[in-house]
């Protein structure tokens, strides 16, 4: 099983948001890329309209967690950039995992 692995560039993240597909909700939106690379790897972009950086730092923690614990169900060698809206503020982790599968299988479909 493949390790966790982060999007840190920005030219990686303007590659993902033109070329990608995206899929949304209230909460999220998933932006999903083919790569060349072997691995998956993960981005995380939340607002400063989302919260201070303590609410900022704590959905990054959520999503990171809920991304490192099922690798399986993400496609191998795939970008993917998780943007938060407003409204996920106030989530827990539970809230947030099931709004992650929904829009995880809006763009399986």
């Amino acid at each position: 099983m493949s390790k966790f692995v982060s999007l840190k560039k920005n030219s990686d993240f303007k590659s993902v948001y033109s070329k990608g597909v995206s899929a949304a909700n209230r909460y999220l939106v998933l932006y999903k890329l083919p790569s060349r690379g072997m691995e998956r790897r993960f981005g995380f972009s939340i607002s400063k309209k989302v919260g201070k950086a303590v609410c900022r730092n704590r959905l990054r923690r959520i999503l990171k967690e809920i991304c490192r614990l099922n690798l399986a169900r993400f496609s191998d060698r795939c970008d993917y950039v998780f943007i938060v809206r407003q409204a996920a503020a106030d989530q827990n982790y539970h809230q947030m995992e099931k709004q992650v599968w929904h829009v995880l299988g809006k763009l399986s479909k």
